[in-house]
């Protein structure tokens, strides 16, 4: 029987794209699938302090192994913002098309586009946490292009590709991607522990 993580999200495009990377090497349920309905808030002012509570709170609450990720886009010209509030950038609503305005309106007469994705995924083992990141450098474009992807994908051109994530399919985005970047030292680290005992 394969073992089972919890995904701490209820976020299915990070599923999706998480289970891309993992190729069914184990079993990832996202916490509907585990029958969990919590929105595990986001209190701090980083992505690593971020992580770490939604994967300490769902572990607390289940008592099995589980991970959670927090990602965030962070633009040089802006300081790092959006960063931690990517998701909430233009309120709490968590509405992309406003966060996506906002940020081009905050953009305008800008040269330096420079930016990165980076995400930090927080894995709970035994009781124990161990984090990894990941980080697509890349500039953010004039205007929005492609209908794929989520977030902030139709403004982020990375760097050595010729299209935005948004015009990309999956297996495109993920030879850049952030995402994967962080789930591929994830996956080494369980490989090399004594995980599932």
């Amino acid at each position: 029987m394969m073992t089972t993580l919890i995904f701490a999200t209820n976020n299915d495009n990070k599923v999706k794209e998480i289970r891309s990377v993992l190729q069914g090497k184990f079993h990832v349920i996202s916490l509907k699938e585990a029958g969990i309905f919590v929105d595990v808030p986001e209190p701090y002012n980083t992505l690593e302090e971020n992580a770490s509570e939604k994967s300490r709170v769902i572990y607390l609450m289940t008592g099995k192994d589980c991970f959670s990720e927090d990602s965030g886009l962070e633009v040089n010209v802006l300081d790092g913002a959006p960063g931690v509030r990517s998701a909430r950038y233009a309120g709490d609503a968590n509405n992309p098309e406003m966060n996506i305005e906002k940020l081009l309106h905050e953009m305008d007469g800008k040269v330096d586009r420079r930016a990165r994705f980076r995400t930090v995924i927080s894995l709970r083992l035994f009781g124990q946490e161990k984090q990894f990141d990941g980080i697509c450098t890349g500039t953010i474009t004039m205007l929005q292009q492609g209908s794929a992807g989520f977030g902030y994908d139709p403004v982020f051109l990375p760097d050595g590709g010729d299209k935005t994530f948004a015009e990309m399919d999956l297996a495109e985005k993920n030879l850049f991607s952030h995402r994967k970047k962080a789930t591929e030292k994830f996956l080494d680290y369980i490989k090399e522990s004594s995980w599932p005992g």
